[in-house]
């Protein structure tokens, strides 16, 4: 459990109207995965999580948001079965999902349909962190991308995979960086703006000095306080652009 250690998770505390687990079946395949309800909601955001699956991370992210006024739910990429105690495990269970598309979009749109199920607004942003930022991408790429507002992406993976591309015609793209994360560099920033502006995407990107991977996760090495209150700040601001008009 990764509990918060910053002063961002302490200012937005878990007062929500709602907040539970949420058991889903795909095929007969058991997931979970976590939802907050706000008091009186301006909009939905579904997350998705990074490689070591749904945790207590995603679930106070999908609090603080709720305290913010909007719906959260945090989908379950990889199944109650899925184990992720070790960087193997990840390894393993990120690397099916990247080789099987039709999978994993297949398990963006059980998550999209539990959210919607849940949710009594529709209007939806998506936010993933580092492996999810390449699914919330790899969303905003398919058929599902007008199921959404926006897409926003922490720390993510950003490279396109072969046979896939932007057409311009994808809603708002929020890519949120650190200058010093060594698994997803800077030359894979390059491409994806060198890509978007040639399709002609609508798109904010931020890049924050001295943090590395993963610097929005609480207790971690990688944390970087500041750069997680200037990425939230960047994120609120693109959610009230998205859903509270």
């Amino acid at each position: 459990m990764r509990l918060a250690t910053s002063l961002l998770a302490a200012a937005v505390a878990a007062s929500t109207a709602h907040a539970e687990d949420v058991p889903y079946t795909i095929d007969g395949e058991a997931f979970t995965g976590y939802w907050a309800e706000a008091a009186s909601p301006k909009g939905l955001v579904l997350i998705i999580h990074d490689w070591d699956g749904m945790t207590d991370y995603e679930r106070q992210r999908a609090d603080m948001l709720a305290e913010m006024g909007y719906n959260a739910f945090a989908l379950d990429m990889f199944g109650n079965a899925t184990p992720t105690e070790t960087m193997d495990h990840r390894i393993a269970a990120t690397g099916a999902l990247y080789k099987d598309r039709d999978r994993m979009r297949a398990l963006i749109a059980a998550g999209v349909e539990q959210a919607h199920a849940l949710s009594d607004v529709d209007a939806m942003v998506v936010a993933g962190y580092c492996f999810g930022g390449a699914v919330a991408l790899e969303m905003a790429r398919s058929d599902m991308a007008e199921t959404a507002t926006g897409f926003a992406t922490f720390h993510g993976g950003l490279t396109t995979p072969e046979g896939q591309t932007w057409t311009g015609d994808e809603p708002p793209l929020l890519v949120l960086h650190g200058g010093a994360d060594t698994a997803v560099k800077m030359e894979d920033v390059a491409a994806l703006v060198g890509e978007l502006e040639t399709a002609g995407n609508s798109y904010e990107l931020e890049i924050y000095s001295g943090a590395p991977h993963a610097f929005t996760v609480f207790g971690s090495n990688s944390y970087r306080e500041a750069a997680d209150i200037a990425s939230w700040d960047a994120f609120s601001t693109f959610l009230g652009a998205r859903l509270d008009g």
